[in-house]
């Protein structure tokens, strides 16, 4: 598998989880640790400048959902 296959299959598995599941990952649940950890990393190669500009929309996309989704059910 090519990088920009796997990396395109990593971005629909987290965009199809917060669509169904209305949260972000989360860093207290062990079978969400893989999918916050690749948020991290392509976080981090952003601000380093490393991040190829054609995925970039498509990380803010991402950014974008997870913010909309951020402390939603925090006091319901």
């Amino acid at each position: 598998m090519k990088q920009e296959e796997s990396w395109q299959k990593h971005y629909d598995e987290i965009m199809l989880f917060m669509e169904q599941n209305h949260r972000c990952p989360s860093r207290h649940r062990l079978e969400d640790h893989r999918m916050l950890n690749w948020i991290k990393y392509n976080k981090k190669q952003t601000v380093k400048g490393l991040f190829p500009a054609d995925r970039l929309e498509r990380f803010n996309k991402l950014l974008e959902t997870a913010r909309k989704y951020h402390r939603l059910n925090q006091y319901a």
